[in-house]
């Protein structure tokens, strides 16, 4: 039977090296699921796979897109199922492994089809939004689509933005096409989530910040400052970074706040998985490499 493993957690928990040896043990290779990674160039800031690891097995998704360039989960969806064909033609296994919930979320249970946001659109409400702020954008969805502005995090300009975006493009409310209906799949899906208890999970975290500053952290914000404005760079760690060149915040400020806002976000991630009762959890602080693949191999032979 045709399977899509699905390898997921959240940030900081151990992802990557389970993925590489279930790849090797499986033969098998690796859909990245980090909205993030899938840019070139923010290599350290987003904990990318090293080109060792690149080595290993082969991946999809890792340092494909310009810091410029639009994706989206739709596409993302999209993208993976066109591989997926390709990599079940050859085999029966292939792995997914990220922390981006929507685009997880877009392969295994689909997207609703919402049309493409067109450049002119997208740039209209980008300019309102730099110039504006988010305020006035949301008292306009407010009225273009109140059903959903009772719903979304007013403080997530991605989520407004995007409301906004298919009103304008439409004439309909974001909120009427959004029917949350599952996709039929033409292989079978099984989810195995990482877990670690919250001590563990955050001293993780931030050790790989400091491990991340060691690396060249802020060399490589430096690189990318001019592009700051860009969506792709709008993410925990780059922003702190651009504020100490800025010269408004001291760099050993911004390592504990990158620490902490991606503290905040494992546990963002932990509350959107707890919604899921199709994944099977490991706990990584109990069980080592060896007797996770073996509970998951145990899994797909089921």
């Amino acid at each position: 039977m045709k399977t899509l493993v699905v390898l997921i957690g959240p940030t900081g928990v151990g992802k990557t090296e389970l993925s590489l040896s279930l790849a090797e043990h499986l033969q098998c290779p690796i859909l990245n699921a980090d909205s993030r990674q899938i840019f070139k160039d923010i290599e350290i800031g987003t904990a990318a796979p090293t080109a060792d690891e690149l080595a290993r097995v082969k991946h999809y998704f890792v340092h494909t897109l310009p810091l410029d360039g639009y994706y989206s989960a739709a596409q993302y969806e999209e993208d993976v199922l066109n591989i997926l064909g390709e990599v079940f033609a050859e085999g029966d296994v292939a792995i997914m492994s990220g922390g981006s919930m929507m685009y997880v979320d877009a392969v295994t249970k689909g997207i609703d089809d919402i049309p493409t946001v067109d450049d002119e659109v997208r740039s209209l409400i980008a300019h309102r939004l730099a110039t504006e702020g988010l305020d006035p954008l949301l008292a306009e969805l407010k009225i273009l689509d109140p059903s959903y502005y009772e719903i979304v995090d007013h403080h997530n300009h991605k989520r407004v933005v995007h409301a906004l975006e298919i009103c304008y493009m439409t004439g309909a409310t974001y909120s009427s096409l959004r029917v949350n209906k599952v996709k039929e799949r033409p292989f079978r899906i099984i989810k195995f989530g990482l877990m670690r208890e919250r001590a563990s999970l955050f001293s993780r975290i931030n050790r790989r910040v400091d491990m991340m500053m060691q690396q060249g952290f802020m060399d490589e914000a430096q690189r990318v400052y001019h592009l700051r404005h860009l969506n792709s760079l709008n993410t925990v760690g780059y922003k702190e970074l651009f504020n100490v060149i800025d010269g408004t915040w001291e760099l050993p400020m911004a390592v504990e706040r990158i620490k902490k806002n991606t503290r905040v976000y494992a546990k963002k991630q932990m509350t959107w998985y707890k919604r899921d009762e199709d994944i099977h959890w490991l706990n990584a602080d109990t069980m080592n490499v060896d007797a996770m693949l073996q509970t998951i191999c145990a899994e797909l032979n089921t």
